[in-house]
């Protein structure tokens, strides 16, 4: 049970680095649905890589319907959350949009209790209740002025937050039907192919021979292609709840960054909501491992 969860911690940390590297990039001028394209693509590239070598070694990629079918619902589900992420920050602020995306524990545990793969329980619920108020304190949102609630900015922070919760349920679901890196190099596919039509074509192909490109790489193996390889496999030895409310390590990640590598300072507010968010995960952690032995 705890490597799973370790995997998954391993996966937001590295999703919260590539946060910190996203903001870097578009001081720099770059589109925000450009960052998510290459963030993918190069993922895609690293799970080709992986596959190829599979099938070296004699194995079969086994591509079955239900594989597929979940694998591009996870792609789908990932070019939603990345897309209306930027948009909410765009349309509202960061603080709205990293607050709206994490509610996303919300929207997996309800869904989970009507599926009936997990028992809602007080202590859970007010866990996740603790979480959520320590991203606000942590993103500041309660200092956001009432011109920043664009009613678009808002839909679409939800909008990424529900995104999140169908690529957690779908890669959990085409866990079973296949091997890991065949289903990742599908559902990155997917989101390659959706994300295309929102990026500038000449902007996209001046990526590799910019100063940035080595940043872009780094980028993209962090924020793709191991992330989301530590996030596959954990999630198969976790509820999709317990590795959705996990995850919430990242703007904890994201924060840190900023304040390591862009000499941004935090408020006593923001340390409260980063200690309020790690003894919650950590709860959680024990929780869920007690009910599983």
């Amino acid at each position: 049970m705890l490597l799973p969860i370790a995997l998954v911690m391993a996966a937001a940390f590295q999703w919260g680095l590539a946060g910190g590297l996203a903001g870097q990039l578009m001081t720099s001028g770059w589109e925000p649905e450009l960052l998510s394209f290459w963030r993918l693509l190069i993922g895609l590239f690293c799970m080709l890589a992986w596959v190829t070598v599979i099938r070296l070694q004699g194995y079969s990629l086994n591509l079955t319907r239900p594989l597929v079918g979940w694998s591009v619902l996870a792609g789908l589900g990932v070019t939603g959350n990345l897309t209306f992420y930027f948009i909410s920050i765009t349309e509202a602020s960061v603080a709205v949009a990293v607050t709206l995306m994490y509610s996303a524990p919300v929207m997996v545990y309800f869904v989970s209790f009507v599926r009936g793969t997990e028992r809602p329980t007080l202590l859970k619920l007010s866990v996740i209740a603790a979480i959520m108020v320590g991203v606000v304190l942590l993103t500041g949102l309660y200092r956001t002025t009432p011109g920043a609630f664009s009613p678009w900015g808002v839909i679409a922070g939800l909008l990424s937050g529900i995104s999140y919760s169908v690529f957690i349920f779908a890669f959990k679901s085409a866990g079973p039907h296949g091997r890991t890196p065949v289903s990742l190099m599908i559902a990155f596919l997917a989101a390659v192919l959706a994300l295309v039509f929102l990026v500038d074509p000449q902007q996209a192909i001046s990526v590799p021979l910019s100063p940035d490109a080595p940043l872009f790489l780094l980028f993209g193996l962090i924020g793709a292609g191991l992330s989301f390889l530590c996030y596959f496999i954990g999630l198969r030895g976790v509820l999709p709840t317990m590795a959705a409310v996990v995850a919430m390590i990242e703007p904890i990640t994201a924060t840190l960054y900023g304040v390591i590598g862009l000499g941004e300072a935090l408020s006593i507010a923001e340390v409260v909501g980063m200690l309020i968010i790690l003894s919650s995960v950590t709860a959680l952690t024990i929780i869920s491992q007690r009910e599983s032995t």
